[in-house]
């Protein structure tokens, strides 16, 4: 088989793999519980090729993901449940759906008019989903008006998006300053908890801090994932350049004390505010 920039060869590829007689030995041991992984992993290394700006990666790491889908679509396919075609046209369905002010008849709509069509034609969504799965013998209770946010979400993404929706019926606080507050409380909170040496309760109260600051990142329309992987970055930044300025004077990270090593930290943050 040949290279080919085809979908359609992609599709044929992955039939291939999963032959019962001829395919790979690994592709034909796995399920949709097994790749589920794999999608996850692929998923953020797109974003983290878009976060370094390496393009030539992207390109890569986009035709993994894209693997991903025929993957799923492919053990779909041989369970009778749907293929690929079929994701095609769900996509393709529900993007004309929700644009009908861009290949509809609703033209010159304004954002907040966009907006409300969109969470009505969401709505309308969402009630066919259930009658499918109700046609398909599946249960109707997706967990109420929080359902369907993944669960496999990251932690501080899936807080953000549960507090988001249940801000819409009204359940937020309606003050920034509120949340502050809100913050100083749960830290107060994880402060009783250390005391008590329950290890529970600590991790309880650590939960309800993080969600809390979720909360706020979310008040200032800040993406709280986005923020802690941005620090996650400068702390590796600034952490790397304790380590070289030891090096230059032939020591090591063990060999430094932690006064030192605050002082190097300090000294890469002020160079990190140079260069912002």
């Amino acid at each position: 088989m040949s290279p080919s920039s085809d979908l359609e060869r992609l599709l044929e590829i992955m039939a291939a793999l999963r032959d019962p007689k001829t395919g790979c030995p690994w592709d034909l041991e796995q399920d949709f519980a097994s790749i589920a992984p794999y999608t996850l992993e692929e998923a953020y290394e797109v974003v983290d090729a878009i976060e370094r700006g390496d393009f030539v990666d992207l390109k890569e790491e986009l035709g993994d993901l894209l693997l991903q889908v025929v993957f799923h679509s492919q053990l779909a396919e041989e369970k009778g449940l749907f293929a690929f075609p079929d994701v095609v046209e769900a996509i393709t369905n529900k993007l004309l759906r929700r644009h009908p002010h861009v290949f509809g008849d609703a033209r010159d709509m304004s954002p907040a008019e966009v907006k409300a069509v969109w969470d009505r034609i969401k709505q309308q969504e969402k009630a066919e989903r259930l009658a499918a799965r109700e046609k398909a013998g599946l249960s109707r209770d997706i967990n109420g008006f929080l359902g369907g946010i993944p669960t496999p979400l990251p932690a501080l993404t899936r807080a953000q998006k549960l507090t988001t929706k249940a801000a819409k019926v009204g359940f937020d606080w309606p003050e920034t300053k509120q949340v502050v507050d809100k913050i100083h409380e749960e830290l107060e909170e994880v402060r009783e908890a250390a005391e008590s040496g329950i290890r529970d309760r600590i991790e309880d109260e650590i939960g309800d801090l993080l969600f809390a600051v979720t909360n706020l990142a979310r008040h200032h329309d800040i993406d709280p994932e986005a923020a802690l992987r941005r620090t996650n970055a400068k702390f590796e930044r600034r952490f790397s350049a304790i380590e070289a300025a030891l090096a230059k004077a032939n020591r090591t990270l063990d060999e430094a004390s932690l006064e030192e090593m605050e002082r190097l930290w300090v000294e890469a943050k002020l160079q990190d505010r140079k260069q912002s």
